[in-house]
C-alpha cells in the first residue's frame, strides 16, 4: 500500500446472483481529504462501502484499508474507523447518555470530553430516549458515536438521507470541522449532488457498478466545459465530437457538456459546418448527468 493512501481498491468486482454490483473498481483515497462518492441509487456505492467495512469479502480483486484486508482483520480496521449510515441503527431503549457510555466501552480511543462537546453542540439532552428522537436527532447521535473516538477515517453512507436542509447543513459542518481541525479522512457517499460539491476535495462517480470518474474536485470542474454551438446536423454527429459527453437542444443550436476545452473539437466542429456560440464552466450537476447518463449498464 502507498503510505499516503488510507484506502486502496484494486480491480474489485462483486456479483449477487446474476447482478454485477461492482465492475472492476479501482480507487485510491489519500489521507486528509473528503472524498465524495456519488451515484444514483443502485450504482454500487453501498456495496463498495460494505467491502471497506469488512462486511463483504472481495470475490475478485483486492480491498485494503490502512494497508489491511478489512474482511480478514475487522477488529484492527474498525478500531481506526468511524461509520454512520442512513439506517442509524441505534438501540431505542437507551438514553443519549447510555448510548455514549455503551459506545465508549467498545472504543479504546474514546474522548469523553469531545463526545460531550458534540452532544452540547447538537443540543441533545443526555436523558432523552433514543426512541423519542427525531430523524435528525438520531443522525446527530450517530455522528457523535462515529466521531468521539477520533477515527483516522470516517465513512458516511447517505448520512443525511431523509433529513431537512437545516439538519443536513449542521451535520456537514460538523464533518468539515472534524476534517479541518484534526486532519481526518472522510469518505462521504450521497446521491445529493449539492452536498458532495459543497464539502468534497475529491469526487468519485459511480454508475452501474463502475467508477466512471475519480479525481480532485477542482480538476474535475476545470476540465469539464459547457458549450453552445450552432450546427445544422443530426445530434449523433455532434455526440461524436472529441470530448463530447452529452448533447441537448436543437435543431440548429445545441448545448454540449465536454471533457476538455472547445479547442480540442473545434476543427471537427468546423468540418460539420458548425460554429461556437458560447463557452463556460459546467456545473457539478451537469457533469454528473453527462457522465452517468453516458454510462451504460
Amino acid at each position: 500500500m502507498n503510505n499516503t493512501n488510507l484506502i486502496e481498491v484494486d480491480r474489485l468486482s462483486r456479483r449477487f446472483g446474476s447482478k454485477l454490483a461492482l465492475d472492476n473498481v479501482t480507487m485510491a483515497v489519500p489521507g486528509g481529504i473528503v472524498l465524495g462518492l456519488v451515484g444514483a441509487n443502485g450504482a454500487g456505492k453501498t456495496t463498495l462501502i460494505r467491502h471497506l467495512l469488512g462486511l463483504l469479502r472481495a470475490q475478485s480483486g483486492t480491498v485494503r484499508v490502512f494497508g489491511l484486508d478489512p474482511a480478514a482483520h475487522p477488529v484492527r480496521v474498525l478500531a481506526r474507523l468511524g461509520y454512520l449510515s442512513e439506517d442509524r441503527d441505534l438501540p431505542p431503549w437507551m438514553s443519549v447518555r447510555e448510548l455514549l457510555r455503551y459506545s465508549r466501552a467498545f472504543r479504546p480511543g474514546w474522548d469523553a470530553a469531545y463526545a460531550e462537546q458534540l452532544r452540547e453542540q447538537f443540543q441533545l439532552a443526555p436523558d432523552a430516549m433514543l426512541r423519542h428522537l427525531s430523524k435528525g436527532e438520531l443522525a446527530k447521535a450517530g455522528l457523535i458515536v462515529a466521531l468521539a473516538h477520533r477515527p483516522e477515517l470516517l465513512v458516511l453512507d447517505e448520512p443525511s438521507s431523509g433529513l431537512d436542509p437545516i439538519v443536513r447543513r449542521e451535520l456537514l459542518e460538523a464533518v468539515v470541522r472534524a476534517v479541518a481541525e484534526h486532519g481526518r479522512t472522510v469518505l462521504f457517499s450521497s446521491h445529493l449532488l449539492d452536498e458532495i460539491a459543497r464539502v468534497s476535495d475529491h469526487v468519485a462517480m459511480m454508475a452501474h457498478g463502475r467508477l466512471v470518474l475519480h479525481g480532485p474536485l477542482a480538476a474535475v470542474m476545470e476540465r469539464h466545459r459547457r458549450v453552445v454551438v450552432q450546427a445544422n446536423v443530426p445530434i449523433a454527429r455532434l455526440a461524436g465530437l472529441p470530448g463530447a459527453l452529452f448533447v441537448s437542444g436543437g435543431p440548429g443550436e445545441w448545448t454540449l457538456i465536454c471533457n476538455g476545452t472547445p479547442e480540442a473539437f473545434a476543427p471537427a466542429l468546423r468540418e460539420l459546418g458548425g460554429q461556437l456560440l458560447e463557452e463556460g464552466g459546467a456545473t457539478f450537476e451537469e457533469i454528473f448527468h453527462a457522465r452517468v447518463g453516458h454510462a451504460t449498464g
